[in-house]
């Protein structure tokens, strides 16, 4: 009586080797792609949060014609110059900095849009330290073409205003008569993020990909 025997069957070392080559091609062909996607992880995590410091704007409408003061609290978001991280802030107790109590949530994870140093605390959202999670060393804005502090508020009506807001006194001092560029500069060979905030209207959007 003839014994069957199941067949069964293994990759031969030829066949190995050639799968291990292949993976090794599709793995060379991918890095040159990790620069463009921390970029990109970059330019959207900026432009996310200027459009949420605009939601938020349009959502708590902070005209009070009874506060000389209150055009101070305005949404704002603040970079830091080195581009450690940024804050979304409402300064509503008028003083010159904000305090965590002022500043918005992440939606995203529950914890604070806010930082006062370079280390990540555990109610801080680390989503915010652009230059831990991407290697981001500088930030610059421009309106008009001339340098400005790092901050842009929005009002009621998502219209942007430019830097000095804590302490402005004629709110319209600041409101925002050309384009603002903000250049994302990166510590290694990643090419600059420019994203521009369009005066009056306060629309933002990474040069390149205007229609985004």
């Amino acid at each position: 009586m003839r014994t069957l025997h199941k067949q069964t069957k293994a990759f031969t070392m030829i066949e190995l080797v050639f799968v291990i080559i292949v993976l090794g091609i599709l793995a060379a062909l991918a890095l040159p792609r990790l620069d463009r996607d921390i970029r990109q992880e970059a330019a959207d995590n900026i432009l996310s949060a200027i459009r949420y410091t605009q939601h938020l704007a349009l959502n708590d409408n902070k005209t009070d014609p009874f506060n000389p003061n209150w055009q101070q609290e305005l949404w704002t978001i603040r970079f830091q110059t080195d581009g450690f991280f940024y804050t979304i802030s409402s300064n509503t107790n008028h003083e010159n900095n904000v305090n965590k109590d002022e500043t918005a949530i992440d939606p995203i994870n529950g914890r604070y849009i806010y930082s006062n140093d370079a280390i990540i605390d555990a109610d801080e959202s680390p989503d915010i330290f652009l230059a831990d999670k991407y290697g981001v060393n500088s930030v610059e804005f421009k309106v008009g073409g001339a340098d400005t502090t790092e901050h842009i508020a929005f009002d009621h009506l998502g219209r942007p205003y430019k830097s000095g807001i804590y302490s402005l006194v004629d709110l319209y001092a600041g409101y925002m008569t050309a384009d603002c560029n903000i250049t994302v500069q990166f510590n290694n060979a990643i090419d600059d993020i420019v994203i521009t905030i369009e005066k009056e209207t306060g629309h933002a959007y990474i040069i390149g990909q205007e229609t985004l």
